[in-house]
């Protein structure tokens, strides 16, 4: 008794298949040969000043990063996460997330 409706069941799946009206991907566009240019890499400037540097980092004309190296002490970073002009200190650029791994097979 079940074969029988397995079998229907499988027929009619196919048959809604074949009857739902196909959908066109839509129109796709060519991908630009080449390497990046350099309009595409974003806006470093590097300021020198008595205590240290100072690195920005822009992405259309907008400024996202700085990285502080001073002369004595480790380097940091500020960030403005959100794009709201507060910047929230960090020390690396780590996110601290580890994937997990194993080791599967040696050879």
């Amino acid at each position: 008794m079940r074969y029988p409706i397995l079998l229907l069941s499988l027929l009619l799946s196919g048959l809604a298949v074949a009857a739902a009206p196909s959908d066109r991907p839509p129109e796709l566009k060519p991908v630009p040969d080449g390497a990046p240019g350099p309009s595409d890499a974003p806006a470093v400037t590097i300021k020198p000043s008595s205590q240290g540097r100072v690195v920005e980092y822009r992405a259309n004309g907008r400024l996202y990063m700085l990285k502080v190296i001073p002369k004595v002490g480790k380097p940091y970073y500020l960030i403005d996460q959100k794009g709201d002009g507060q910047f929230a200190r960090q020390d690396s650029l780590d996110s601290g997330m580890r994937p997990p791994m194993w080791v599967i097979k040696e050879f």
